[in-house]
Formats: C-alpha cells, sequence, structure tokens
C-alpha cells in the first residue's frame, strides 16, 4: 500500500518506539466542530501523556497519511471531507480528494504501516434489521484481515450487538474484555452480552496480544473497554433513545454510511448533551489504555 508517514511517526516506527494509529472519521464526522478539532488533538495528547506517538491516518489531497501536522487535522477537521471506508480509498487517492478514515480503512491503513494497535471509539457491526438490508459494517470483514489490536467501546449503541459477536465469532476475532465480562454498548457498559474472554491489567493484555501476533494469525483483536462508569448511560434509557432516533431516521429515509452520523446527532440532542460527554470521555479512556498497551508491547521486543 502507497502511503506516508509523518516524520515522526516514521523514525518512531522505524526505532520500535510505540505507536497508536487514530482514525479521522472520529473528527470530520463524530463531533460538531468546534469540538471536533478539540477531541482530535486530546486523544494525541492522550497517547502522548502515555509514552506512545499519535498515529492520526487519513487522505490528505489524495495521498494516505499515517500521522497528520496540526494544519492537516484542523483541514480535516473545517473541510466538508469524504467519509472513506476500506473500499473508498482507491477512489479518494484517485480523485486527489481529502477522506477521513473509518474503522475499517484505518485498520487496513495501520496494518500496512505495522502498526500493532489502534484505539476508536466504537467499532461498526451488524445493524438492526440486517436480514432484510444485509447492512454490515466493513468494519468486521477488516478486522479479520488485518491483525491489529482494536482498543474500543464495544459497538456502536444503534447495532444489533448479539449480531454483531457472531460475526466477529464467525471471523475468528478474539473479542476481550479489559476488566469487564460484559461487552459494552458504546454509552454504556450495560449489554447483557457475555464475554468469553477477560483480561485485568496492562500486562495481561500485551501478553495475549504478543501471542495473537506471534501466531500470525490472520484478524485482529477486539478489547473492550467500557465507558467511564461516571458519564455511562443506563442501558433501558438508552435503548429508549436509539429507538427514538432510529424511528426518525426511517422517516427521513437515512440509511447507509450517513445513518451513524445522524443516530449519534440525534441521540446528543435527545440526551441533553450526556451521550457527547460520554463519546469524549470514552474515546480519551481507548486512546490512553491503547497508549499503555502499545508501551507494553514495545517492552516485550
Amino acid at each position: 500500500m502507497q502511503l506516508r508517514s509523518s516524520e515522526e511517526v516514521g523514525a518512531a516506527l522505524a526505532v520500535g518506539t510505540p505507536v497508536v494509529a487514530l482514525e479521522s472519521s472520529l473528527i470530520a464526522h463524530g463531533f460538531r466542530s468546534p469540538d471536533n478539532l478539540a477531541v482530535g488533538r486530546a486523544l494525541e495528547a492522550a497517547v502522548r501523556d502515555e509514552g506512545a506517538v499519535p498515529a492520526t491516518v487519513a487522505v490528505i489531497a489524495g495521498e494516505i497519511r499515517v500521522g497528520l501536522d496540526a494544519s492537516e487535522m484542523a483541514r480535516i477537521a473545517t473541510r466538508d471531507v469524504e467519509k472513506c471506508s476500506a473500499r473508498d480509498l482507491s477512489f479518494v487517492c484517485a480523485m486527489g480528494w481529502d477522506g477521513a478514515t473509518t474503522v475499517a480503512a484505518t485498520v487496513r491503513i495501520a496494518a500496512a504501516a505495522e502498526i500493532a494497535v489502534f484505539a476508536t471509539g466504537g467499532i461498526g457491526g451488524v445493524h438492526r434489521g440486517a436480514s432484510v438490508s444485509y447492512d454490515v459494517s466493513a468494519d468486521l470483514i477488516e478486522l479479520s484481515r488485518a491483525n491489529v489490536a482494536v482498543v474500543c467501546a464495544g459497538a456502536k449503541t444503534l447495532l444489533d450487538l448479539k449480531a454483531t459477536l457472531e460475526v466477529l465469532e464467525t471471523q475468528g476475532v478474539p473479542v476481550i474484555g479489559y476488566a469487564c465480562d460484559e461487552f459494552p454498548a458504546f454509552y454504556t457498559a450495560e449489554s447483557g452480552l457475555p464475554l468469553k474472554q477477560r483480561v485485568d491489567g496492562v500486562a495481561a493484555l500485551s501478553r495475549v496480544v504478543a501471542r495473537h501476533r506471534a501466531l500470525a494469525l490472520p484478524g485482529g483483536l477486539v478489547i473492550c473497554n467500557p465507558p467511564p462508569r461516571e458519564v455511562s448511560l443506563a442501558a433501558a434509557e438508552l435503548e429508549a433513545l436509539v429507538g427514538t432516533a432510529l424511528d426518525k431516521a426511517e422517516a427521513r429515509n437515512v440509511s447507509g454510511a450517513a445513518l451513524t452520523p445522524f443516530v449519534l446527532d440525534q441521540l446528543d440532542g435527545l440526551s441533553g448533551g450526556r451521550t457527547r460527554t460520554c463519546n469524549k470521555a470514552l474515546a480519551e479512556g481507548n486512546a490512553r489504555l491503547a497508549a499503555r498497551l502499545a508501551v507494553a508491547l514495545a517492552d516485550q521486543t
């Protein structure tokens, strides 16, 4: 894959300094301005605080970038850029456009850049009603192909979480609870879906990830880090809000790539901003855990 690492990221990878990949769709499409740029900067700062180098991934003028400078991140945050999944990379690059990479695209790029750890808010998955719509996120497919550890707060709340776990199992992707026994549902730690594998502490987590990589298995791992308890929502309340947001999406014929950002925006308003507060906190928590994991992996080599 043709990509260009920033000078900082390239130097870090060359000498084995821990690096954490970060997606840019969260900046371009996950938050409104000016929160989006502040969140992007906060995630990079969190990674640095824990001793790793952040590598925010995006497409800038048709070139895949691994690591953005301040002006490039501002460009992604303030312009109307393409939402770029794995399938969109070749077209966006050929057109010379800017693109904000989703989980699927970022996982593929991180693997190509030999970055072992990626932090995001929540992964995509199987949408409700997928038996009719066949709407299944490319995130799940890329996770089965790229040996990257993805630290997240589970999957987005608007999804069919049980079906999402079933697809991950079918694809051979381990789903590991970090200090939790239940699959997180993004804005809440409560999904009612138990996890078979749990670790407590970064040292144990790094041993699992290192062994997974040493076995040269074809896919990655999903590391579930629940949202902070003090900002998470109760599962019953959240489900009611999601139902309302999905009804609005159906009434307005919102679907496909536009569905998730629409629903997240609706949840922000319906919850009085509490979901946005939770989203910021969980994203930063995931960045910190990913950085600690990357440092622990580097210490093993």
